[in-house]
């Protein structure tokens, strides 16, 4: 279901998501309001991507939104007044949730704004992200919970870690090496996923 927002006093404006056409978004998905879908995308079904409370979101080229993940956000505007503290900016452009390229959101995944996740990342099953920044290349493993902090590029966070300030995040980020068992995960469940939504496009379900 791809459809509109509705206007409020915190969403004064109606938008229609902008999907690419080799973006590929289940009938069973929800793509909602003031969102960008990139090239290449899976938004896969039960997921949720609702840009009518805080916006806009962005997921870019190449980047997975697996059964259940839902992409949502506080409001970023409340009677004609920006609400700065709930935006992150990239490029000099400020979004409410921004998920940059070939990035991975597994199953059941909450991206809540505001929210940054860098390209080249996959985000565990069940984690939860709010009030975050997780850097490029990483890798958070299943059913973390990240509040409120930064994650730096080249970093994985442990498996079920509970990351509420920066000092812990600090101390539980570790530097990916080469033997990291993770080290290439993101790579094979981007390909397995743009392979998906080219293929669900050319049999037209």
């Amino acid at each position: 279901m791809i459809h509109k927002n509705v206007i409020t006093d915190f969403s004064p404006k109606v938008y229609d998501p902008v999907v690419d056409p080799t973006a590929y978004v289940h009938p069973l998905a929800a793509v909602i309001g003031n969102v960008t879908v990139g090239k290449n995308v899976l938004v896969s079904p039960f997921a949720s991507v609702r840009g009518d409370e805080g916006q806009p979101l962005y997921v870019g080229d190449n980047a997975n939104v697996q059964d259940g993940v839902i992409i949502h956000a506080l409001e970023t505007e409340m009677k004609g007044q920006a609400i700065e503290k709930n935006c992150v900016t990239v490029d000099g452009r400020t979004y409410a949730v921004y998920v940059s390229a070939n990035v991975s959101l597994a199953h059941q995944v909450q991206v809540h704004g505001p929210a940054f996740v860098g390209h080249d990342t996959f985000i565990g099953m069940q984690t939860l992200l709010f009030k975050a920044r997780v850097g490029n290349n990483c890798v958070i493993e299943p059913k973390c919970l990240i509040l409120g902090v930064s994650i730096p590029d080249g970093h994985y966070i442990p498996a079920g870690s509970v990351v509420t300030d920066q000092a812990t995040a600090d101390s539980l980020a570790k530097k990916i090496s080469d033997d990291y068992a993770f080290k290439d995960l993101n790579k094979g469940v981007i390909h397995v996923n743009t392979h998906l939504a080219a293929g669900y496009n050319k049999a037209g379900i």
